[in-house]
């Protein structure tokens, strides 16, 4: 397996080389769009802002895989914060919160059932087998119904008060995305998270403090109309991509992670890295074709004669 991920990790060099040379001979113009603005820790407060914020309905997308040891409790949390009287309850509605059991092997689907039989704006969506991280979301976003879509992990390591942050920006942008705030996780984690960060830049074009972190407020509609392809861990470089390309804008913003309270991280797992890159240099060579094919039809209708 080593040696696997060592040529993955040369095939994609030599892509993106090539890629740059090629984007230089023919370049592909894409819809402007504006880059996000990071936000620190303390946001400043803004009353005009906070009278003039309109309410939203909220789609609550939480992929879970063996996490029976903390999805009650994420659940609960989330219940809890958006019933009572607060920053939150003052801009959702109404809200929907389906959770994604990608073929957990433990209690956690169990667990899940229990609550929405009590629950009633709890609904889960199943995968028989484990289809990988990707796919839960993709399918929690095909369920969606209503106006915006968060989502975030179900593993605890993610404060659901922090989307309060997220949604004094929403009015003005497209989408508002996360960033960890001192993130709680090894070394090798984070070394492997900057690794990746450099790739999609180089690769993809984009740039963003976080490109991974499961903490993203988004219009269901740019989901539903731009549906993502991908299935494992470049989900995220995905959809930022396709923002990125359809001219969306974004915001970033600091939000608080939480060490791990139970179940096992995933993403350090040699079959997951393999999958991100064997789908980022598939993906990659797809979006780029496409992109030319977009310029030449522009340039071909621009000095067609009439």
């Amino acid at each position: 397996m080593p040696a696997l991920i060592s040529y993955l990790g040369m095939r994609l060099w030599v892509f993106v080389s090539n890629a740059q040379k090629e984007h230089t001979r023919f370049p592909a113009p894409m819809p402007a769009y504006s880059h996000a603005r990071d936000e620190r820790e303390q946001l400043p407060a803004n009353e005009e802002r906070d009278k003039t914020a309109s309410l939203h309905s909220l789609s609550i997308v939480l992929p879970a895989y063996n996490e029976e040891a903390v999805i009650g409790a994420t659940l609960e949390q989330i219940l809890k914060v958006l019933d009572v009287p607060g920053v939150l309850a003052t801009r959702v509605k109404d809200f929907e919160v389906i959770v994604v059991n990608d073929g957990s092997t433990d209690r956690t689907g169990a667990i899940i059932s229990a609550i929405v039989e009590a629950e009633p704006r709890v609904r889960v969506v199943t995968h028989t087998l484990n289809q990988g991280y990707g796919s839960a979301l993709a399918d929690g976003f095909a369920a969606a119904t209503k106006e915006l879509t968060f989502f975030m992990d179900s593993d605890g390591q993610f404060d659901i008060r922090d989307l309060s942050r997220l949604l004094l920006f929403i009015d003005e942008y497209d989408a508002v995305i996360g960033y960890r705030l001192d993130r709680q996780d090894t070394w090798v984690r984070k070394l492997n998270a900057w690794g990746w960060k450099v790739l999609i830049r180089n690769v993809l074009g984009v740039g963003v403090r976080d490109i991974d972190c499961a903490f993203k407020l988004l219009r269901t509609d740019f989901l539903h109309e731009h549906p993502l392809e991908t299935r494992g861990a470049m989900i995220n470089a995905e959809l930022l991509y396709k923002l990125k390309r359809t001219g969306h804008t974004y915001r970033e913003v600091g939000v608080h992670h939480l060490p791990r309270q139970g179940g096992r991280a995933t993403g350090a797992n040699l079959r997951v890295i393999a999958r991100a890159f064997r789908e980022l240099f598939i993906s990659a060579r797809k979006w780029r074709r496409e992109e030319q094919a977009h310029a030449q039809h522009m340039f071909v209708s621009e000095h067609r004669p009439y």
